[in-house]
């Protein structure tokens, strides 16, 4: 059966979507953007029939079966429930909402109508993790006790005054923008239940425009600038395992990274990304690493896997649709979501407080 997709959001993520859609069969019929013109505009780049001003309109003038929503955060949860309300599966940029609760909502309504929401959690999709996901079940590296979970940046503050840095269209700054990484750790470890969060965030460069990032993202200059340029923190999880993370758009560091690095009780591994030019993912330097000790040496396996620079986001939209169809499993679910959130919540209620945040 074709799956016929709406996009809800003329941004830059919605090129991947597309892309990863289209790979599975799917058919990109509307898109939607407050803004018409830009709506139009992408719409004759990517041969899109229809576009329409508002979900709304869409969903009433469209025959659809799923959206994609790609829009600030703050848009998330409403335009995900008024699409699962009217009957049609969810595809939704990260982070999932702006808070644990929302999420929660968000869950409710998919599972009162049936429909699937899934959310782009795309580094879960990366050739690498396809990878280290099969030595993880496989059995050969037993029970992750801790991991590492990086994703910081020297240069990368998403413009001044936008969106990206207004905490009430945001719900932050790199902690919840660049939480894949923690995500992906939590993936490997097998996404146990959260305890306890002791974080601090840091705020030290993000009004120094220096440490602007490389995307062209204009500048507003009667905007907002109120959320972090950098966060460390640890969570503690219910069975003993541990996490420490590291977020940042601005801190002072030889290189952007992103990476998860953990420790099994047969073997570690990690996968990361290094870029030479920060955002740049034409010159960036992947990894995908097993350690493991064989006949009293340490081995260290370099595990080959194809380059795929758009760090699993075409992939990610592709096992959306092969979802639907019943063709995959998922790659996440709204439970890892909610879990997330409430990690996230509580790293900035801790750093706001000084104290360590118990999760319930």
């Amino acid at each position: 059966m074709t799956i016929k997709i709406a996009i809800v959001g003329a941004g830059g993520m919605a090129d991947y979507h597309i892309q990863g859609f289209r790979a599975g069969g799917a058919e990109v019929v509307a898109i939607a953007d407050r803004n018409i013109e830009a709506a139009r505009a992408f719409a004759t780049k990517q041969n899109i029939p229809e576009v329409f001003a508002s979900l709304t309109e869409m969903l009433s003038e469209t025959e659809l079966d799923a959206v994609s929503i790609i829009t600030p955060n703050k848009f998330h949860k409403p335009l995900a429930i008024e699409a699962l309300t009217a009957g049609v599966h969810v595809f939704c940029e990260k982070p999932p909402a702006l808070s644990a609760a929302e999420t929660i909502e968000m869950r409710d309504a998919a599972t009162k109508t049936g429909k699937t929401l899934m959310f782009n959690f795309n580094n879960r999709a990366r050739p690498e993790s396809y990878a280290m996901m099969q030595y993880i079940n496989g059995g050969s590296v037993g029970k992750i006790n801790s991991c590492q979970a990086v994703w910081m940046r020297r240069t990368g503050i998403p413009g001044f005054g936008g969106w990206f840095t207004t905490k009430a269209l945001s719900g932050g700054g790199p902690v919840i923008d660049l939480l894949h990484m923690i995500d992906l750790g939590l993936y490997f470890m097998g996404y146990p239940e959260p305890e306890y969060v002791l974080a601090q965030t840091f705020n030290d460069f993000i009004n120094d425009k220096s440490f602007k990032g490389p995307w062209g993202i204009p500048d507003v200059a009667d905007g907002v600038t109120d959320v972090e340029s950098a966060c460390h923190g640890f969570v503690r999880f219910k069975d003993g395992q541990v996490m420490s993370l590291r977020n940042s758009w601005a801190e002072i560091i030889k290189q952007e990274e992103v990476s998860v690095t953990f420790q099994g009780k047969k073997a570690g591994g990690m996968v990361r990304r290094l870029f030479e030019i920060d955002g740049d993912d034409d010159t960036s330097i992947d990894s995908c690493e097993l350690y493991v000790q064989e006949n009293g040496c340490s081995v260290n396996k370099n595990i080959i896997v194809a380059k795929d620079e758009s760090m699993g986001r075409v992939r990610s939209a592709t096992n959306f649709v092969r979802t639907i169809r019943g063709e995959e499993a998922p790659l996440n679910h709204i439970d890892d979501a909610v879990k997330l959130m409430k990690i996230i919540d509580a790293i900035y209620k801790s750093a706001t407080s000084g104290a360590p945040v118990e999760i319930k």
